[in-house]
């Protein structure tokens, strides 16, 4: 059973379907909700902040970590707060162990099925710090804040690995800040990543705009129905029979929806004659043709994709040898 404790946010609170033992109402002081609670058994407290007297500073919100278990704190923050929706505000937060926040209701939900990690905020703390590029960045002039999407039209088409592998390679080349964003799942957590991390499509936009430090973001839209959040999106295609039958019963026009698009064949090991004429049945033009990726390798496709869309320069893909995959040998 949950707590809810409501003030400015009571009515968007109110429209909240789980099993609720007990909610209030009102603005404390932190340690007034303390005295409330610290001996109250619940699973989640879904504290609306604007409850908090002094909401703003986020120093107020460390009695709560110290002296109730800060796991089942879920911090509900007035969407478009400028103050408290920064990186900043929410990297205080995160120091003093309170992992989980959102802005609205649906990601209340999710945040009570899935909790963060401190995994999955850590890159929060690292966008809060001061981003110093390298003048001898290799990074190719006007990509800064680049927002790239990647859009599975077959099953299983193997974003999660691609992503990972490419903001690896950037990070190398580039010796700046990448982030990776997922969103409506947990995969990214498995690669223990820094600047890998998790959301809901109704964040995810907020997410975006809070971490525009980064050079380059990469974003896993399978779960998010808009393309407008990025400034360019691949569409992956996995060439095998099965998974393009698959496609095409599950949504019949599924290549008209595409044709005109940046389509890269995923886990791909067709010859140039094969890419012909799978351009000439499916009406579609492909952008790159990708071989199987090995996560634990770095793998040469990934550097000259990055080159043939103008992240890194030539000189970066030809020149670049240092290890990327931390143990793992190339």
């Amino acid at each position: 059973m949950n707590v809810i404790i409501a003030n400015e946010q009571q009515q968007i609170l109110s429209n909240l379907d789980i099993d609720i033992i007990k909610t209030i109402t009102g603005s404390y002081d932190a340690r007034e909700i303390v005295d409330m609670f610290k001996d109250f058994f619940f699973n989640k407290m879904i504290l609306d902040v604007t409850a908090i007297k002094g909401y703003e500073n986020a120093d107020n919100y460390l009695a709560l970590a110290q002296q109730l278990d800060p796991d089942k704190i879920i911090l509900f923050i007035p969407e478009n707060n400028k103050q408290l929706c920064t990186s900043m505000f929410l990297s205080k937060i995160i120091s003093f162990g309170i992992y989980n926040f959102t802005t609205n209701i649906d990601g209340i939900k999710y945040l009570i099925q899935r909790p963060n990690t401190y995994a999955d905020v850590e890159n929060l703390q690292h966008m809060a710090r001061p981003v110093v590029v390298s003048e001898n960045s290799n990074m190719a002039p006007n990509t800064v804040s680049k927002v790239i999407g990647f859009r599975s039209i077959t099953d299983c088409a193997g974003s999660t690995t691609l992503i990972y592998m490419l903001k690896k390679e950037l990070e190398s080349a580039m010796n700046a800040t990448v982030l990776a964003i997922e969103v409506g799942k947990r995969d990214f957590v498995f690669f223990n990543e820094k600047n890998m991390i998790s959301t809901t499509k109704e964040d995810l936009k907020d997410i975006i705009t809070q971490n525009t430090q980064a050079q380059v973001i990469l974003v896993d839209l399978n779960a998010y129905p808009h393309d407008e959040v990025c400034q360019e999106v691949f569409y992956l295609v996995e060439p095998s029979i099965i998974k393009l039958n698959k496609a095409i019963r599950r949504e019949p026009n599924v290549f008209n929806r595409i044709r005109n698009k940046n389509v890269i064949l995923t886990k791909s090991l067709l010859s140039n004659k094969d890419i012909a004429d799978f351009e000439l049945e499916s009406n579609i033009k492909v952008f790159y043709n990708m071989p199987p990726l090995d996560e634990r390798q770095r793998n040469g496709a990934i550097n000259d994709f990055l080159g043939r869309i103008g992240l890194i320069s030539s000189m970066s893909s030809s020149s670049n040898s240092g290890r990327v995959f931390g143990l793992f040998r190339r």
